[in-house]
């Protein structure tokens, strides 16, 4: 179900007896180079869109010093045992969503970590849930009650103006939380009242207002870089591979033996003895077989240097 649709039987809102706003987003403008997109070829409307998309890591690319800042706002709230909250609605919300669920499962990161918050709740995570975005005391009030000073807030609006969103970052603000808004609209006016602002210029889309597509790109690009980055900073990888993770099925525990092999260039069966001496604990094996210490004494390293490998090195090679 997409956003604004209906389930089927059900009737669709009366939109001229109800409250309407005109945004004037740059992603709500038409863009001249998919007039007539109904009229293509099959092959030609593919084109278009892919010429589109062409655009958005430019767009991304001339913001980096503010996702930058942003992660290293994030980093200095993780290590004091504070949390990073992710409030969107609609394709923003559901892409902050996904980027908080996929980070316990590559990085074993703690869950409470990474808090996303949807406009409408779990439902809103399959169909639109009416004048939820709308809601800037739902999200005020949600955000009251889960953020703490010292946590991280990144708002999510391709427009930059929704309620419930700017509703959760004032709230947060309030609270003596760092606050960040990631939009696709460079002239949002929201940009005075956040710490970090971050307006991805992806202009007018393909087909208009369809915010899932250009604005919704860029955005999954930057929570990856953002995500990732904090991961990195925080030494859950080592070089760039993937050392803080958790063996669930054979292809995670053979990429545990082969991320070993990589890392040390030790042997195959040499690298499964140190995974088993480590209890399947990949960080201590990989800190054992490269310092040449036991795993007794890689654990207590790790234990040490806050669980950075590179730390751990330099403490056994002291």
């Amino acid at each position: 179900m997409t956003a604004g649709a209906v389930e089927p039987g059900e009737a669709a809102p009366a939109v001229a007896t109800r409250p309407t706003v005109r945004v004037g987003a740059p992603t709500e403008r038409r863009n001249p180079l998919s007039v007539d997109l109904d009229l293509m070829s099959t092959r030609d409307v593919l084109s278009v869109i892919n010429e589109a998309d062409r655009l958005v890591p430019a767009a991304v690319a001339a913001v980096l010093d503010e996702i930058a800042a942003t992660v290293d706002l994030a980093v200095t709230a993780l290590r004091g045992g504070h949390r990073v909250h992710y409030f969107g609605a609609g394709t923003s919300g559901r892409l902050g969503v996904l980027d908080a669920a996929e980070l316990a499962p590559t990085f074993n990161s703690p869950r409470h970590w990474f808090c996303a918050h949807l406009a409408g709740g779990p439902d809103a995570v399959w169909r639109a849930v009416e004048d939820a975005e709308d809601d800037d005391r739902g999200g005020a009030a949600e955000a009251a009650e889960c953020v703490r000073s010292g946590d991280l807030v990144v708002g999510l609006a391709a427009s930059g103006r929704t309620p419930y969103v700017l509703g959760a970052l004032a709230a947060s603000r309030a609270k003596g939380a760092a606050t960040v808004l990631l939009c696709a609209n460079p002239e949002a006016e929201a940009a005075r009242s956040v710490d970090v602002f971050i307006g991805v210029d992806t202009g007018p889309e393909v087909v208009t207002g369809s915010t899932r597509m250009k604005a919704g790109t860029a955005q999954k690009l930057v929570l990856n870089m953002f995500s990732t980055a904090v991961m990195v900073r925080l030494g859950r990888v080592y070089s760039n591979l993937m050392i803080d993770m958790v063996a669930t099925n054979a292809k995670l525990r053979g990429r545990m033996i082969s991320i070993l092999m990589e890392a040390t260039g030790c042997a195959e069966e040499t690298c499964r003895r140190a995974l088993n001496e480590a209890d399947g604990d990949l960080k201590t094996a990989l800190v054992s077989l490269v310092s040449g210490a036991g795993v007794t004494a890689a654990r207590a390293a790790l234990a040490r240097s806050a669980e950075q490998v590179r730390g751990a090195l330099t403490l056994l090679a002291s």
